[in-house]
Order: C-alpha cells, then structure tokens, then sequence
C-alpha cells in the first residue's frame, strides 16, 4: 500500500493537517518524510506508561530523575513562569480557533462583528472560553500577493476594528492570540523583519499572544525581536514544543497525540507543570480520548468546529464532558500547576485510571474511564486526612465516610468520560464552595440536546432580469439549449468543496471530481470579462457607490482606471459590486456550470483552445492583467476570450450553511504564489477547475486578480 494512503488510513485524516511545510524544513526531502518524521515525532511528547499497575511507582521515579536531570542538563530557568503578567496561561484551559469568516463572529448584513455571539456559545456549549485564536487568511491567502499581515489590514474596520473585537473579548475575560505563518514567503514582502511587523500588529490590537501555525517554535533572536516591540507576547506552537524551549514558549499543542490504554503523560506538562498544552484532533468525530489526556493531565482543549470553512460538530456527550472538566479546572487550576501531581495511582476498577493532586491543603483526583460501558462502584481507596471531607465533584454530593482509616470513593462513570473526586478541610474550600458544588450537580442533570441535522450549503438564487430577443452580437456569442454532463473539479484543500464536511478522507492537494448534468438555458454571453471601460461607463450612468468602500476599485485614481488598462479585465470589485454592475446591463452573472460550458463547449475541452497547455494563448503567469483582447487564439468554441488566467471570475453560484459563505470561481489568474502547498492554487487553470472562495466582507473580497463577465437570458 501506498506509504501516505495507510499513514492516513491508521491516523484518520492526520494527513490533511497543515503541521508543516516543505520549506520549512529543508532536511526532509518529500511530504512522505514530512509525514513520517512527524508521526514518529508524536510519540515522543507523549510517555507512556508500563501496562503492569505494578511498575507504575518504579516508573514514577523514573519520570522524576528524568526532570531533575532535565532541568540541570538545561540550566532551566522558570522566570517567564513566575512572572504574574503571563499567569493567565496557566488557566488558559479552553481555546476557540475562530475562523473569522465564521457568520457567527461576522454578519455580512449589518458589517457587524458580533462577539458577544461567539462567547454565548462558547458559554452554553462548552462552559465558556479562556481564549480565542482569530484565524483570518488560511485558506484564502495566495489568491493574490496579499501577504498575512494584509489579511488582518483588510479585515472589516482594518487594524482598529479588530481593537475593537479585542476588547470586547477582554471584557468578558477572554484571551486573545493571532497566527503567524512561517511559511508565507512568496507573497507581498514588508519592510520589516516577520516578528517586527508581527509584534507591531499584536500591540496595535493589543492581542496576548502568538499561536505558530506549522512551527515547533521560536529562536531566540525571533523572541527578541518581538519583545523589541512589546513585552509580554505568550508564545503557543503548533506542533510538539521541544524541551529545550518550554522556558520561552507558555503554551503548546498536544496535536494527534496517541495515547494508549493505560494514559500516557505529557512530557512538557511534567517537565514543568505550569506549561499548558491544548489537546487537539480537529478531524475526529469523537474527542474522548483527546479530553481524557487532557483531564489526566491537568491540561486543556482547543474547541475547534468551523475547520477552515469545514464544520465539524462537537458530539453533545463530549460537549457535557468538557463544561464539566472545565467548571473544575478553572476553580481548582492552581491546583493542576502543582508539583504534587502522582500520575496512575491505583485505582479499584479495570479501565479506570486516575491522577492525583495536592496543594494548599486540597486532594483532587481527576479519573478516566476508558471502557465502553460505565464503571459503578468503588472507584478509588486513599488514606483518610484529619479534618478532611470528601466530595464526589460530578454529582456534587459530599461523601460519607465511617471512620476508618481509608475512605472508599464511589460513584458512576459512563463509558469514555471522567469522574472527579475532592477532599480538603473546609476551611479552605471557600465560602462561595457550596454554589459550586450546585453548580455541578446541573451540569451532571443537565440533559443531551440531539444533534442538529448535518448542514448543507445552500444554493443562494439571485433575481433574474427578464429573458429578452435581442443581444449585441458584437460583444457577446449566442449559445442554445443543451443539457450536458459536465465534470467539476474542486482541488482538495482544507476549505473543503460544496458541502459542509467531505464526507470522504483524501490527500490533501488532489482532485474532487463531481459529475453534474445540466441543463444550459438560451444564452448570450459577453466574450470578454468586463472591462475597466465598461465598468467606468456604469460608474458614469448610475452614481454607483458600494456601501463598504474599502478596496473598491483600489487601483483606480479618482474613479478612473489606470492609463493603458482601458480594456483590462476591471478587477477589485467583489460580489455586490458585480451584481450591480449585471443589473445596469440588463444581464447576470454566470453560474459555476454555465461558465464552464463555455470554455469547454461540447467537446469538455480541457482549455479553452484544446486539451493541452499551450502558455502563449493566455496570461498564466504574469506580474498584473493583459488586454482581454491580447489573446485571440485562446478562444473558447463559442469565441470567448480570457477564459484562461489573467483574472479567475466570480461565478453566481454563491453557497452558504450556518457558518460560511462562499462561491465558486473559474478559469485561474496571472498570479501564483509558490513555495508552499498551504497557499491557493494560482495561475491559469483547466476549465473544469474551481475554487471555493470563502467570503467575509468586500473590503477583503476585492482582489486584484478576480473579475467578472455576463450573460443574458433569451426567450
């Protein structure tokens, strides 16, 4: 079998992770390497236990003479730990990855951010959120040479309106961090270095930390730099933060970690428990085994649903796991930093597991039950402390105990969940102790909402303008009836295709083939995109003045195109702007199919002019747009021109679930980013091919490279 196809096939979906890029990593020579240097990487951070409970102590010591030799090898110096401005990492143990294009962050309607939605859910559904990641240009970046940082500029109200979000997060006790790609090359360069242009974002929106997308982590000369900047920028890696630099970097991924029967320990976490790391499998159906990890850990969750514009639902069980665990971690979280943390104590039950730890005068055990039916009965034997009670934390119950000198701790935990026991004197339990313990006993009432039904974007139909007789047959072409069976072509990208979730696995960067059979109305098609001629002639007529202005036209002086670009493609509009410009015309756009028909004919020609890539007849691979007349001899049968590169054209097939927006786009463009397999494909494209073009605002919907034709219908 294929090397990747099984790795993929005994990993579920790890392969369609963006964990790094080629580039990146110059030692590793394909992405066969990549993937197999990273899954035996995985096993690394985390230790796994002995099977035999009987050498779990001898094992336990052996952990402790590792971290003491560790610390010495290291001169390990905890400063960044003990410095209270980063304390909030360490109660950090629920983290959003917010894709900002997600409708429930941005209403397209009103041009409003609307935060106060994304918390409230955070609330309701997963007991509320220490932070948030604001993803904004992966998987859109590369479509043109806007770089990362651009992506934040054009975001709506630019640099200040995501102030504003900030803050609004900071106020109901949110942190915030932002992504840095490394892997970003090829794409609009700054002046200055990354982490200087990177920390002069962070303080301008005044952000808390850097989340680094693909990266182990950071050299000192990139955290100097930052900090040249502004002070105080919490480091978070993606893939497993090496030792060597848990000094400098307060947060990490456990991303894909697999764990055992018997719970593995997370190496950064021991090494030093103030650490916190973010367990993470965004392609799982069931996160389990991720909340287990993390549970015996005393580390926390990354909730991750809108994957790059693909949702996946958290179950309702896990959902109810996680406001459980987090309602105990965010009380107790002192105590998951202490140095008193005794991984796999006995334990009375097969498949159950726990952890022990001690601080303040406090006993907490955090347990996991890892068979699939549920475990009743005693659960845990411990010596019995004066002046101690006990508390079952699921149930909120306290515990009785008889006397003796041990206490026998009992409850019921459903397959694959937890269970939490807690004693202390009550002196320090807090006065506020018993609110909490009611607090838990509705959430272990609490009742499982069904799941919703799965998504399913939805075809948005805009209005049609009358069918009419009679077109200018000097500008358009004349296709008749037809029904045809038509093959789309969507490159499998993390963004996904049509639908809400790929119901299928695949390898990233290979084709998803949909056959479609269509039927093509009576039509007469512009055989050029719209020029900048054109579009100023409406411009002219109708007083047209888009209700977001940011990046209409960009490249326009005083509402006239650039000289020389009469009859280039006009480009820097978005939607709405093209909509309105078919409206003046008596026209529309084309949708998805309809487009493609056109470069392909009958025949479903691979390009325009045939079935092989001839570069002289289209501008592939330039530095800005041609004259759509510039390349006659790559006509389409029906004679239409610029169907291939130059500029990709929005399409009136426009899709949308609960979550995202997006249309389909064809025929490429002259630009290309290279050098990493994350950025959009470029240049100019089969005519089957399209792209899903997520959509937020139009302010970062207008591109330099997409433009626009028409059609009409005719009776």
């Amino acid at each position: 079998m294929n090397t990747r196809r099984a790795f993929l096939k005994t990993t579920s979906l790890l392969g369609l992770s963006p964990f790094v890029s080629i580039g990146d990593l110059p030692a590793f020579e394909t992405k066969k390497n990549i993937e197999g240097a990273y899954a035996q990487e995985k096993m690394d951070p985390l230790i796994v236990f002995p099977e035999d409970p009987n050498a779990w102590a001898a094992f336990r010591n052996t952990l402790n003479e590792w971290r003491r030799a560790k610390q010495t090898e290291l001169n390990y110096n905890a400063a960044a730990y003990t410095d209270t401005s980063f304390e909030w990492t360490q109660r950090n143990f629920a983290c959003c990855f917010l894709m900002m294009y997600d409708l429930d962050f941005y209403d397209p309607d009103t041009n409003q951010y609307t935060v106060d939605k994304i918390i409230q859910r955070g609330i309701d559904e997963f007991g509320g959120y220490d932070s948030v990641v604001l993803w904004h240009a992966y998987p859109r970046i590369g479509l043109d040479g806007r770089n990362q940082f651009d992506f934040f500029r054009d975001m709506p109200g630019g640099l200040a309106g995501i102030r504003k979000v900030v803050d609004e997060f900071h106020r109901r006790d949110v942190k915030v961090f932002i992504p840095y790609y490394p892997w970003d090359k090829s794409t609009r360069r700054e002046q200055e270095l990354d982490p200087v242009v990177l920390a002069q974002i962070v303080k301008e929106i005044n952000a808390d930390g850097i989340f680094l997308d693909t990266m182990k982590g950071v050299d000192n000369d990139f955290t100097q730099r930052l900090a040249s900047v502004k002070q105080g920028i919490a480091l978070e890696s993606e893939r497993a933060l090496d030792v060597e630099d848990i000094h400098s970097h307060h947060l990490s991924w456990a991303q894909w970690f697999n764990d055992k029967f018997v719970p593995g320990v997370l190496r950064n976490k021991w090494f030093e428990r103030r650490h916190m790391q973010h367990q993470i499998a965004r392609w799982n159906q069931d996160h389990s085994t991720e909340l287990q990890m993390a549970w015996m850990n005393g580390s926390g969750m990354m909730v991750w649903e809108n994957v790059f514009a693909q949702w996946f639902r958290w179950k309702e069980e896990d959902k109810l796991v996680l406001r459980t665990m987090l309602h105990i971690q965010k009380r107790f979280w002192k105590l998951f930093t202490t140095e008193k943390w005794t991984p796999l104590i006995p334990s009375l039950r097969h498949g159950v597991f726990a952890s022990l730890w001690e601080h303040d005068g406090l006993r907490l055990w955090t347990l996991v039950n890892r068979n699939q039916h549920a475990v009743k009965g005693d659960l845990l034997e411990t010596d019995h402390r004066r002046r101690h009670q006990y508390y079952d934390l699921i149930s909120g119950d306290s515990i009785n105990r008889e006397g003796s000198k041990t206490v026998r701790l009992s409850g019921e935990i459903p397959g694959r969940s937890i269970y939490c026991f807690l004693s202390g004197d009550p002196g320090v339990l807090g006065s506020d102790f018993r609110a909490f313990l009611n607090k838990m006993k509705s959430i272990g009432s609490a009742e499982l909402r069904s799941a919703d039904a799965s998504m399913v974007p939805r075809l948005k139909k805009g209005k049609r303008p009358p069918r009419v007789n009679a077109y200018d047959r000097a500008t358009m072409v004349e296709v008749h009836p037809a029904t045809v069976l038509l093959t789309a072509v969507v490159q499998h990208r993390e963004a996904g295709s049509y639908e809400s979730q790929l119901p299928i696995q695949l390898v990233l960067n290979t084709p998803i083939r949909y056959d479609k059979t269509v039927y093509m109305p009576h039509l007469a098609a512009d055989i050029t995109p719209v020029t900048n001629k054109q579009f100023h002639d409406f411009m002219t007529a109708t007083g047209y003045s888009p209700e977001v202005k940011h990046n209409f036209l960009r490249h326009w002086e005083k509402n006239i195109y650039p000289a020389g670009k009469v009859n280039h493609p006009v480009v820097w509009v978005d939607l709405t702007d093209a909509r309105a410009y078919c409206q003046w015309a008596g026209k529309r756009l084309p949708t998805e199919m309809e487009w493609q028909f056109l470069a392909q004919g009958y025949e479903r020609l691979v390009y325009p002019w045939g079935n092989e890539m001839q570069p002289d007849r289209c501008n592939g691979a330039g530095s800005d747009t041609t004259n759509v007349y510039a390349f006659t001899s790559g006509k389409s049968p029906f004679g239409c021109l610029d169907m291939c590169g130059n500029t990709w054209e929005l399409t009136e097939s426009e899709y949308a679930d609960e979550h995202n927006r997006f249309c389909m786009l064809k025929g490429g463009s002259y630009y290309k980013a290279s050098g990493s397999i994350w950025y959009t494909q470029g240049g100019a494209q089969p005519s089957s091919n399209s792209i899903k073009f997520l959509m937020l605002y139009p302010g970062l919907d207008r591109s330099p490279t997409i433009g626009f034709r028409c059609v009409m219908d005719l009776e």
